[in-house]
């Protein structure tokens, strides 16, 4: 008898890889003579492979055819605004912890989806390619989004899998992934045991390449502050407390997004990576995983910019994760 889908899931997909991804900011340091143009060329010069997303998203599946409450002494959480078309909704709150130089603010999403396709993936410029930028709100824009998070910023490198809403864009195996299926479930996965087409067989919807794993069965992984962030040129690890984007899962198509601001004194210091995986626990994650961060991390939510990016305004990323928006705001 022929193993079932999920026997041939559970085969492929692990979590012992601790390839080393990127973290955040980009520091590009040119050097002399030939290194200045390889460098230019790799970190700064926009490489289309895709010109036009949407159009190639619809010829792939048409042929293949979806008020304030204190919690805890020190800590306090406002309930800004909500969402709901009827089926999708979108909670967001403002938790703020500590005192002066401790302080720690960060954003949540609470977000229960009517189908697991209500979470979409968007590029900047409607282009698929390495070093294509935009802001986060401006992706949401161009997208009609009423949520959104940077993603994994996947245009800095020319590896990982790459499945965004059902379509293949890149099979270059290298890290820990996060693989969102189309049943609702969401999986921490080995790239290097399996392949895009495999994933997609499987019933993957988006994939994310970029990473650590913070949470797994309720628990906090160990060794994640010992973890570097892709150690080749213009690099920089993502150790000590950062301003930080990461999904985690609370159950199937419920999904919870915390983006943690940072590198401000006496607002917020940022988070080390235990500490966020600590706050995805206390938000009732299961599983969660760490994305791009730094001047990268932003959250928008019915047509703002909720945080306060690190670098005094939003940074330009190669993607987004969104839900579109409806009539059906509360």
């Amino acid at each position: 008898m022929k193993p079932s889908r999920s026997e041939n899931r559970r085969r492929r997909l692990s979590r012992k890889t601790r390839t080393i991804i990127i973290s955040s900011a980009l520091a590009v340091v040119l050097v002399l003579g030939g290194g200045a143009a390889w460098a230019a060329d790799r970190f700064l010069i926009a490489h289309v492979e895709i010109s036009d997303v949407s159009a190639y998203e619809a010829a792939q599946t048409s042929t293949d055819a979806t008020e304030t409450d204190t919690t805890d002494a020190g800590t306090v959480t406002l309930t800004d605004t909500a969402y709901s078309d009827g089926e999708t909704s979108v909670t967001i709150s403002t938790v703020v912890t500590g005192t002066g130089d401790d302080t720690v603010t960060y954003y949540v999403a609470d977000v229960v989806l009517g189908d697991a396709t209500d979470l979409r993936s968007a590029f900047a410029n409607n282009q698929f390619g390495e070093n294509i930028t935009e802001t986060t709100s401006g992706i949401a824009e161009d997208n009609d989004a009423v949520f959104a998070i940077n993603g994994d910023y996947y245009g800095f490198r020319n590896t990982g899998i790459v499945i965004r809403n059902g379509v293949v864009y890149r099979d270059e195996p290298a890290r820990e992934g996060l693989v969102f299926y189309t049943d609702g479930t969401i999986s921490v996965y080995d790239e290097t045991t399996t392949t895009a087409d495999e994933l997609l067989a499987d019933g993957a919807w988006n994939t994310l390449s970029f990473g650590p794993a913070i949470v797994s069965d309720g628990a906090v992984i160990e060794g994640i502050e010992d973890v570097e962030i892709d150690t080749n040129f213009g690099n920089h690890s993502i150790q000590g407390e950062q301003p930080r984007t990461a999904v985690g899962v609370i159950d199937d198509n419920h999904l919870v997004f915390v983006v943690v601001d940072g590198r401000d004194a006496g607002y917020s210091r940022g988070v080390t990576l235990t500490e966020l995986a600590d706050i995805m626990l206390s938000l009732g994650a299961t599983t969660a995983y760490n994305l791009d961060g730094g001047g990268s991390s932003t959250m928008y939510f019915n047509g703002e910019v909720l945080n306060q990016p690190s670098n005094g305004g939003e940074r330009g990323t190669s993607d987004i994760l969104y839900v579109a928006g409806s009539d059906g705001t509360e």
